[in-house]
């Protein structure tokens, strides 16, 4: 008997229509920085790129079916009479950026005197490079270069950690797609979507390949030698389990209505096994051709994923947790809880546990590292192992 998709599509079409990726800018660039020679100032780390890195979905503190009030703890939002997202994600509320308290750089304490967040949701590769390269303007702020040339101006900047061009590959509409093809036709997504995905990697990595440039040439400008501070390109985690680790069956309603995580095992397997590593190998190759160092994050959320077994959801009895709670936004299946564009990127625990892993690099001038979590333990558990 066909699964009737009732109002479930209707969710699902939108939740997923808004899990872009976040980008953002210089908060508050009204007043002209005060300038100081370049490498002088407050020593500085600067983020840059899309929602992986701008700290998207760090309002929440795992997931939970409650959909009042604190939802169980887990809506740092929450004032105790109403919701403020602006508590979380400050100025850039309004306009979508959702650079959030818990951003990767911010989560990273102690490595420099500044901790900059240039990423906001949703942006390209386009919405990197200076504006008079073929930049672009996005959500109401200047490309991001051109912002990073003001920053490293009148700071010291020593790391800028980079995390871009899934946007360009379409990753909402793969997840859209995937979720469509479960509720709806009873039909894998990994072939078409795969196919897609290397129609689109060459551009996107083209693009990956000039921002950096266009960071290297915004560092130059300023007066910075190339051995004065380094760049971290970063991959992207798997916000989704495997099928052997999801904790819903395969069959029904819960993976959509319960789990928040609408996809088939095959296509699951393909997400967590092939796209994820085959777009960290292509980054890691840019990276290498571009002599920067490469911090692989494909392994990151192993065990953390929505739906996860080794995860829990938070209920009343099951506090949030960082050593058993989610640590990825999942699928809102009743679109009740907060903006759609904060699903299937890394919550409040995986923020922090990203900023472990800056830190971690930021310790290491040079080579390349995976970062990766360890069972049972929160942000601290967060370790490097060498990749060649």
């Amino acid at each position: 008997m066909p699964r009737t998709p009732h109002r479930t599509l209707r969710r699902l079409l939108a939740v997923t229509a808004g899990a872009t990726l976040a980008l953002g800018g210089l908060p508050a660039l009204g007043a002209a920085p005060a300038l100081a020679s370049s490498g002088s100032g407050p020593t500085a780390v600067v983020s840059m790129g899309d929602s992986y890195i701008s700290g998207e979905a760090g309002r929440w503190q795992g997931n939970s079916l409650t959909t009042s009030g604190s939802r169980n703890g887990t809506d740092r939002a929450w004032t105790g009479s109403a919701y403020d997202p602006s508590r979380v994600y400050g100025t850039t509320a309004a306009n979508g950026c959702h650079r959030s308290d818990s951003a990767e750089v911010k989560s990273a304490t102690g490595i420099a005197s500044a901790l900059i967040n240039l990423a906001c949701s949703g942006a390209t590769t386009e919405n990197v490079f200076r504006a008079s390269n073929g930049g672009k303007a996005y959500k109401g702020e200047a490309p991001q270069a051109d912002q990073l040339a003001a920053v490293a101006a009148s700071h010291d900047v020593k790391t800028i950690v980079l995390s871009i061009g899934g946007n360009d590959l379409g990753f909402a509409d793969i997840i859209r797609n995937c979720a469509t093809d479960y509720i709806v036709w009873y039909s894998y997504c990994h072939d078409d979507q795969q196919a897609e995905v290397d129609a689109k990697i060459d551009a996107a990595m083209a693009g990956v390949g000039k921002s950096v440039d266009e960071i290297r040439a915004v560092m130059s400008g300023a007066g910075y030698a190339a051995s004065s501070y380094r760049i971290v390109l970063q991959s992207y985690p798997s916000p989704i389990p495997r099928a052997a680790d999801n904790r819903y069956g395969e069959s029904g309603w819960t993976r959509t209505n319960t789990g928040g995580c609408p996809f088939w095992n095959l296509d699951s397997d393909w997400a967590r096994d092939s796209l994820v590593p085959q777009v960290a190998n292509r980054l890691k190759g840019v990276a290498t051709a571009k002599g920067v160092q490469f911090m692989d994050l494909r392994d990151m959320l192993q065990g953390r994923e929505v739906c996860a077994k080794a995860s829990k959801q938070v209920t009343s009895t099951v506090p949030a947790s960082a050593t058993t709670s989610e640590w990825a936004r999942w699928i809102d299946q009743n679109q009740t809880q907060g903006p759609i564009q904060e699903n299937v990127h890394p919550n409040y625990y995986g923020q922090l546990a990203l900023g472990r892993c800056l830190a971690l690099i930021h310790a290491q001038p040079s080579g390349n590292f995976s970062c990766r979590n360890t069972a049972g333990a929160g942000a601290s558990g967060m370790y490097l192992t060498s990749v060649s």
